[in-house]
C-alpha cells in the first residue's frame, strides 16, 4: 500500500473506467447473467462471464490505467436481494477481486506496479430516505468489504456516495 501512496504523492494515478457501461457494450443477454431473472445484476458476470470482465480490465491496462475497479458497484446484500442473491455477498466478492488480481498480475511483465481497488457503490436503498437504517448498510458494506479483502484488493473506493 505504501507504494500507491508514494505514487499518489508524486503523480497523477490513473484509475479505469466505467465498468457497468462497459458491460452495457458487451451486448450481453440474459444467458450470460445466468437467466433473465438475473439480467442487469452486473455482479454475477464475475462468475458467469468472467472472460468478459477479463478483457475490460484488460483493455483499461492496456489503454494505461494504474487502477482497476473490481466488478462489484453493487456487490452487497441490499441491491443483491433485489435479484434474491443476497446470500452470495461473499463469493462474488471474493471471485471479483480474485479476477482482478489475475489480470493485474498478467500486466506485471512490463515492471510497471498497477493496483485493484475494491468498488463499494451506493446501492438502492438510502439512510436519509428512510429506506434503511446506517447500522444495516454499515453491516452490509463489511461483509462486501471481507470479501473484497481477502480477494486480494489493495485499496477501497467508495463511489458515488452520498449518503
Amino acid at each position: 500500500m505504501n507504494e500507491y501512496i508514494e505514487a499518489t504523492r508524486s503523480r497523477v494515478v490513473v484509475y479505469d473506467g466505467g465498468m457497468g457501461t462497459s458491460i452495457q457494450q458487451a451486448g450481453l443477454g440474459a444467458d450470460d447473467f445466468g437467466g433473465s431473472e438475473f439480467e442487469g445484476c452486473n455482479e454475477l458476470l464475475s462468475v458467469t462471464r468472467p472472460d468478459v470482465v477479463e478483457q475490460i480490465h484488460a483493455a483499461y491496462l492496456e489503454a494505461g490505467v494504474d487502477v482497476i475497479e473490481t466488478n462489484t458497484f453493487g456487490g452487497f446484500a441490499i441491491p443483491l436481494a433485489e435479484y434474491g442473491i443476497e446470500n452470495r455477498v461473499h463469493d462474488l466478492n471474493l471471485a471479483s477481486a480474485r479476477l482482478a488480481r489475475r489480470v493485474v498480475a498478467d500486466f506485471a511483465t512490463d515492471g510497471r506496479k498497477r493496483w485493484v481497488a475494491g468498488s463499494i457503490g451506493p446501492g438502492t436503498k438510502f439512510p436519509t430516505l428512510g429506506q434503511i437504517h446506517y447500522s444495516d448498510l454499515c453491516d452490509a458494506y463489511e461483509e462486501q468489504a471481507g470479501g473484497l479483502l481477502e480477494g486480494g484488493v489493495d485499496l477501497f473506493i467508495i463511489e458515488t456516495q452520498f449518503d
